[in-house]
């Protein structure tokens, strides 16, 4: 029988919020303000049981079910209208094990609560380029970042996951237990479950040697042609990438340069401390920096140093596609639209994902493209909603201009809502084997709210 709210009240220890109730409105916002949806309830959950109950609820009464971890997802899929969201904003415990090198997070965590935990002792694995970032969503799509290229992905460091799946089952998902599940979660994103906890394998990573730097347009072919060529074989501790960015008025940056468009290059050297200004050498070699602020950091310090530029509430359109190449060409797509980033909070990163990605098997995994040398992001991100037309539009021109040169499927992290006719391609090979292990888990499709794998 269909339960009501008020039972599920009654079953949750955590907040159950209606449109009834005040702080709805704070408890249905997300990420992105372009996404304004009115959910029939939100359910703060504070413990697995919670989240059984809300998934119970959701199943037996026919509802449109969200989940929302760290609340990031651009396409909004944190929320839903008149039906239910899990919020595990409430659920962020990060415990360290330093013996055996391996950290175990909730489903609510973000990067920032879990870097403060691993950095303690010295350790880390791969986590994005903002901190605000929740832990599992990055990690289910794939996780690209930083450290990938000398580690592996977030998901190829992903040990265990406690999952809820769509028949209020909690189960382990590991290399012995649900086996099928353990692969599917790893580049599958939400498509299987609420991922109630992670568990991850670390690596000895403390300080970096690494920051922002700023090059003039007219220099930028130049230093992506140097990228291009240097991270093929560079040592795997060097994870850096290039990125279009109007500059901030930041200290480092001249006063006079402020609101000015640069080509970014943003370094991140995991090796021995004492080596990262050689390690730049080179890319200070190719052009004149104009602004810089580089030098020696602790790992959580890089990955937050981006917060600032992309808080809650600015307006997000993002596409996103794998490149096994920065041809000629298409160096000359991101020369002609690249220096027209609009806006301070937008970018364009080309995330290098060779190295260590590229030693995982395209099929051993639910993340294909191991054979992909970058992930490219055109991230859409300013204000004013009255810039959404006009800022939409330089997002897909940009999109249209590289897609050709780029491969078929994207990164499903960095996918727009209106991208659900390429699910099939972000999987490649994988694809037929995901929708065999959604009918075991989901057969349903309760868990729809995502770049949806339909059983």
């Amino acid at each position: 029988m269909a339960s009501t709210v008020e039972e599920l009240r009654g079953r949750t220890t955590g907040q159950v919020i209606t449109q009834d109730d005040p702080g709805y409105d704070e408890a249905r916002a997300v990420y992105n303000a372009m996404i304004d949806k009115r959910p029939s309830v939100v359910v703060r959950a504070t413990e697995v049981a919670d989240v059984v109950a809300a998934v119970n609820h959701a199943r037996e009464n026919g509802l449109d079910l969200a989940v929302r971890g760290g609340g990031h997802s651009v396409p909004g899929f944190g929320t839903v209208d008149d039906g239910v969201v899990i919020d595990l904003s409430g659920m962020r415990a990060v415990t360290v094990d330093p013996g055996s090198k391996t950290a175990r997070a909730q489903g609510g965590a973000t990067w920032g609560d879990f870097n403060d935990a691993t950095n303690a002792h010295g350790l880390a694995t791969t986590g994005g380029v903002i901190s605000t970032t929740g832990v599992a969503g990055l990690s289910l799509g794939g996780g690209i970042g930083y450290l990938d290229r000398g580690v592996g992905l977030s998901c190829d460091n992903l040990l265990s996951a406690e999952v809820v799946t769509a028949d209020g089952q909690t189960v382990t998902a590991n290399a012995t237990e649900h086996e099928d599940l353990y692969w599917a979660l790893r580049g599958g994103g939400g498509n299987f479950g609420v991922a109630t906890s992670l568990e991850f394998r670390l690596h000895p990573v403390a300080e970096i040697y690494g920051g922002p730097m700023f090059f003039e347009v007219a220099n930028a072919p130049d230093i992506l042609r140097w990228f291009r060529e240097f991270i093929a074989d560079a040592p795997e501790e060097f994870g850096g990438f290039p990125a279009w960015q109007i500059a901030p008025p930041l200290p480092f940056v001249p006063e006079e340069r402020h609101g000015d468009t640069f080509l970014a290059f943003v370094a991140c050297w995991a090796g021995p401390i004492d080596e990262g200004e050689q390690m730049l050498k080179p890319l200070h070699d190719v052009a004149p920096v104009v602004a810089e602020h580089v030098g020696p950091m602790p790992y959580p310090a890089l990955n937050s140093a981006f917060d600032g530029l992309v808080p809650p509430g600015l307006q997000h359109y993002w596409k996103a596609n794998f490149v096994k190449e920065l041809t000629d060409d298409a160096i000359a797509a991101h020369m002609e639209h690249g220096p027209n980033v609009p806006v301070v909070n937008s970018t364009v990163h080309i995330y290098p994902i060779n190295g260590a990605c590229h030693r995982v098997a395209s099929d051993e995994t639910a993340f294909a493209y191991r054979d992909a040398a970058f992930a490219t992001v055109i991230a859409g991100m300013w204000p004013d909603p009255a810039d959404n037309e006009k800022n939409t539009a330089w997002v897909r021109d940009y999109y249209d201009a590289t897609a050709p040169l780029s491969e078929e499927g994207g990164y499903v992290n960095f996918m727009a809502g209106d991208d659900q006719d390429r699910i099939r391609a972000n999987y490649r090979g994988n694809y037929d084997r995901l929708v065999e292990v959604k009918r075991i888990y989901d057969p349903g499709n309760l868990f729809h709210q995502n770049q949806n794998i339909a059983p």
